[in-house]
């Protein structure tokens, strides 16, 4: 049964200590010019000795050639506290994550009072503080301000903002880092050669890239290693590539090369393949393409550095630097970094995925697409689209109005405008003007109530005219544009109005009782047309004129509603057949309507 690499090659002194030198000189500094603080807090990740550092300060301080910065390692008290030692009784450590109570930290308390039994210093190293609860921590306050001349407290944790600000104040703060790759690649390497084990081209930067920076874990994962591997005839380990890939992991090289020559081809074929041999060996699709996106960076800096890639890449063979040289050629280093783009997109989507593998087929997706865009195979079609429309005759735009036939001309040499129907039957208010016994002529509506007319939906109406009216004061073909009527859910049939202007055609007629128009003696009237009924105006097509106040007719000066007629001077102008809306189709023959003769002359 064998020890631990990492308890066998634990260290020993400052100076054995790997990637801490921000730690491990200021220490050796303050030893040396014997300005050691009371209280010290060791903060950093996980296995990157935090508590070797603890101990190694506690050989310092209680050396009997010390204190000193590096131990003898021959006194009690060094052999004691070194690899395979029983430990000091004046160096207690404590697991603050199960001793992190006010009764321990009372039971410390009272214990720090009592002089060491035979070194220095007493030394009390508390593992975990950041466990310790609030009320322990307010009992070791006080000690912790103001201890006795002989003991000495060391906090190691990896949370150091969870320990009390009280607490953290009253210490020297030294954070640790994690170390870097290159150091803990040479450490390792040492390590193997001490330890005659033999290890294949890329085992080591796999062990230190899954180590993470650990020394700890770094360690640990050789040892499994090269317990796992056979011995040759001499007795010799040999760690084999396939083995620690298998039991670490990660993806095969092979597998990656496959993956990036498919990609720099735009081979879907073999990506895909290389896609379904992942899933089928059980890898986690997840772990494939962070091992993808590690190839990209490492085919980034190839291309980027050239022949000085090696400087940067440690630890990868020579045949693999020259494999990686040629793709890096083949991909370009702006397709490279585009598509390291992709990856990291699809590594950030995965997260959390209920379907790795789906997120991973669309990832290679993306890049075949995005290659396939970058070789211009996309842009050409996209050229030949617009070609296409640049040399197709343009087509005329419908200006939404057609042309108007020509306008009938009414037999006074008036031209009648044309205007289509609305589109939707719309009512006119019903009016208030009836004709009564008696009077002169039927009383015309007020300005606001047009007459109660219906209009069919979609026929135009051809233009009537009153012949051989001299009137000065009426100009039926003046008209203004009557406004728009609200619209009445039940139309109601009313007697005719004269109407001066044109009166639509009606393609479906409604069967009205047709008035007698009164005896008129009064002069200038304009004959009432019967039968007829004028259709409303709509808001989206203007109708023609309907007899209201501002289309002025022959009203008797005894009727009060009547509008007064107009001057000549402030008469509008004509309506043409330019001011007319667009007609929807040409008008269709309708059924003529019955025809009444106006009253003679006086």
């Amino acid at each position: 049964m064998t020890t631990a690499l990492y308890r066998r090659y634990r260290p020993q002194a400052f100076g054995e200590m790997i990637g801490q030198s921000q730690v491990t000189e200021p220490l050796m500094t303050a030893l040396r010019s014997d300005r050691v603080g009371h209280a010290y807090l060791f903060s950093g990740p996980r296995g990157c000795g935090k508590t070797t550092s603890a101990r190694i300060l506690a050989r310092c301080l209680n050396c009997a050639a010390g204190p000193t910065d590096t131990p003898c390692g021959t006194c009690d008290s060094c052999i004691e506290l070194g690899r395979g030692g029983s430990g000091s009784l004046d160096v207690v450590e404590i697991d603050a994550a199960s001793h992190n109570g006010v009764d321990d930290a009372r039971d410390l308390r009272e214990r720090a009072i009592f002089a060491p039994a035979r070194d220095r210093f007493k030394i009390f190293i508390l593992d975990e503080a950041h466990m310790v609860t609030q009320q322990g921590f307010n009992a070791l306050l006080k000690l912790v301000e103001e201890p006795p001349a002989h003991v000495k407290f060391i906090f190691a944790t990896t949370e150091p903002e969870k320990v009390l600000g009280t607490i953290r104040s009253r210490t020297h703060h030294y954070p640790f880092r994690l170390v870097p790759p290159a150091a803990m690649l040479e450490y390792v390497q040492e390590l193997c050669e001490s330890e005659k084990v033999g290890v294949e081209a890329g085992v080591l930067p796999l062990v230190v890239r899954a180590g993470g920076g650990s020394p700890r874990d770094t360690l640990s994962l050789l040892d499994q290693l090269i317990a796992g591997s056979d011995a040759d005839a001499a007795g010799h380990v040999l760690v084999r590539y396939e083995r620690a890939v298998a039991l670490l992991g990660y993806t095969h090289s092979e597998l990656l090369d496959e993956v990036v020559d498919a990609f720099a081809a735009n081979d879907g074929a073999g990506a895909f393949a290389a896609v379904d041999r992942v899933v089928q060996t059980g890898q986690d699709p997840r772990r494939f393409v962070d091992d993808l996106l590690e190839r990209l960076r490492d085919l980034i800096v190839v291309a980027a550095t050239g022949a000085g890639a090696s400087a940067v890449l440690r630890g990868v063979p020579d045949d693999e630097l020259e494999r990686m040289a040629r793709q890096a050629t083949a991909f370009g280093v702006g397709r490279l970094s585009r598509t390291a783009d992709l990856v990291v997109a699809a590594l950030d989507e995965m997260t959390g995925a209920t379907s790795p593998r789906l997120q991973l087929e669309l990832l290679v997706a993306r890049v075949l697409t995005h290659a396939g865009v970058s070789q211009g195979s996309s842009p050409a079609t996209i050229h030949d689209l617009d070609a296409a429309r640049a040399t197709a005759p343009a087509t005329p735009v419908a200006t939404g109005r057609p042309a108007s036939p020509a306008a009938d001309i009414a037999p006074g040499g008036v031209s009648a405008p044309r205007v289509a129907a609305p589109s939707t039957p719309r009512i006119a208010s019903p009016g208030s003007a009836t004709p009564e016994s008696g009077s002169a002529a039927p009383a015309v509506a007020s300005p606001a109530v047009a007459s109660p007319a219906v209009a069919s939906p979609g026929i135009a109406s051809p233009s009537i005219a009153a012949p051989g009216i001299a009137s000065p004061r009426v100009a039926a073909p003046n008209a203004v544009p009557p406004v728009a009527a609200p619209t009445v859910a039940a139309p109601t049939a009313a007697p005719n109005v004269a109407a001066p202007v044109a009166a639509p055609n009606v393609a479906r007629p409604i069967a009205s009782p047709s008035v007698a128009a009164p005896d008129v003696a009064a002069p200038d009237v304009a004959p009432p047309v019967a039968g007829q009924s004028a259709p409303a105006p709509s808001a989206t097509a203007p109708s023609a004129p309907a007899p209201s106040a501002t289309a002025p007719s022959a009203a008797s000066p005894a009727a009060p509603s009547a509008a007064p007629p107009a001057d000549e001077d402030d008469a509008p102008p004509p309506f043409t057949d330019d001011d007319a809306p667009p007609l929807d189709d040409e008008p269709r023959p309708v059924d003529a309507a019955p025809e009444q003769s106006a009253p003679a002359r006086q």
